[in-house]
């Protein structure tokens, strides 16, 4: 067990944020220039993924795994490019509430943010730099809110492709990164003794803790189709491999708040509902890394449905472009409250808001049995049409691909 999760145990380092507490919440939010420290792009991508591994848990279609290795001439350019178009994407201020979920679809927490992101730098020293602000609840009435305020760790050439591994679809607006360490969760969420770290700096209250050295952290992000909005949400697995929870934050672009009523409530008995019948639509499958090219395109047909002994069955098919062979996936599995679980190993979390967020149940039996693995993100902003984020691992616990899929319900 030990040699199977040494490969996805998260490197040590040093914390990516640093936090600071302000009685009101700053207007506007100001960011403090960073130096501006010259570094070099790294010009080999890492692919040690092969598409002769075995399947990802699951089986899920071979499109999604596949990776192509190496660079053409243009990469350097055409990086900088992606780069440039994930900084426009999120750069703004955008308002809204950050969402706490057990394995079992639970809501534990809800607490309001604000994150502010702007970019300094030119060409290849582009960065992304961001501050994550979130309330506190007052310790008495008379006493007024609290702000803490939290530098999350630069977004630039170097750890796109390096500690991210990012995959970014610029027209889909959607992305995926993953954490090697927790990162800015781990220090966002981790109350030391008493509720103050090493150094005596307060965490956020009112938050259940990660365990101390989560072994993966996805963040999968879909835009909103209708607005300027956005969906972030966030896989944390423990260091056994097994989810220890999710974290979903509901975000606006601007001074708006976004309408979703229907998430505050998480007693809502049919959260299964919203996503049976026949989807038809498109899947664009990419390499990780910000000189990721796309890997395949194809048609998709999903359908989930209850059967006659109560089981829920998922049928998903896709035909690549250009190929006349179509693969399929047969999964039969069954309900219990909010969690989905087919054979295989791999589950659902049912989430208010028309949400699920998938999973294997044991990573690290992944690992040992060398299958490749992945997490999914699904949202439906309208009753017929929803987004898929579904990012694959190998079996190091390495990002290599993302597909993003757009879906009508028929």
């Amino acid at each position: 067990m030990a040699t199977a999760l040494s490969s996805i145990l998260p490197l040590t380092a040093h914390s990516s944020l640093c936090a600071s507490t302000f009685n009101k919440p700053p207007s506007p939010l100001w960011l403090t220039t960073q130096f501006l420290r010259p570094f070099a792009p790294s010009l080999r991508t890492k692919s040690p993924f092969s598409p002769n591994s075995p399947p990802s848990s699951g089986n899920w279609p071979s499109a999604a795994a596949a990776v192509e290795g190496g660079q053409q001439s243009g990469d350097i350019s055409m990086s900088i490019d992606v780069l440039k178009c994930f900084i426009d994407l999120n750069s703004g201020t955008w308002n809204g509430s950050l969402h706490q979920f057990d394995c079992n679809g639970n809501l534990l927490y809800k607490i309001s943010t604000k994150l502010a992101a702007s970019s300094y730098g030119e060409n290849e020293l582009m960065s992304l730099i961001q501050s994550l602000y979130i309330r506190q609840p007052p310790l008495s009435p008379e006493d007024e809110p609290e702000w803490f305020e939290y530098k999350i760790k630069e977004t630039n050439m170097f750890t796109v492709d390096k500690y991210q591994q990012i995959g970014f679809f610029p027209k889909e607006k959607a992305f995926a990164l993953r954490y090697q360490t927790a990162g800015m969760l781990e220090t966002v969420l981790r109350k030391g003794v008493l509720g103050e770290d090493d150094i005596g700096e307060e965490f956020p209250r009112n938050l259940k803790l990660p365990s101390r050295r989560p072994s993966l952290v996805c963040e999968n992000c879909l835009y909103s189709l209708e607005q300027d909005a956005r969906v972030r949400a966030f896989h944390i697995m423990d260091p056994k491999g097994v989810l220890d929870m999710l974290l979903v934050f509901l975000e606006e672009r601007g001074s708006g708040v976004i309408p979703h009523p229907s998430f505050d409530d998480s007693k809502d008995l049919d959260r299964i509902t919203p996503h049976l019948g026949t989807w038809k639509g498109r899947s664009v499958t990419k390499r990780s890394g910000v000189y990721g090219a796309t890997i395949a395109e194809a048609d998709t047909v999903a359908i989930l449905e209850m059967n006659e002994n109560g089981q829920l069955v998922q049928d998903i098919r896709c035909t690549s472009d250009g190929s006349d062979v179509t693969t399929s996936v047969h999964w039969t599995g069954s309900i219990s409250n909010n969690l989905v679980t087919f054979g295989g190993g791999f589950q659902f979390t049912l989430l208010p808001g028309s949400m699920y967020m998938g999973y294997p149940s044991d990573v690290a039996k992944s690992v040992q049995e060398s299958k490749s693995f992945h997490l999914e993100l699904c949202w439906l902003e309208s009753p017929g049409k929803r987004q898929r984020l579904v990012r694959t691992y190998d079996v190091e616990g390495l990002a290599v691909s993302t597909t993003y899929y757009l879906e009508t319900r028929q």
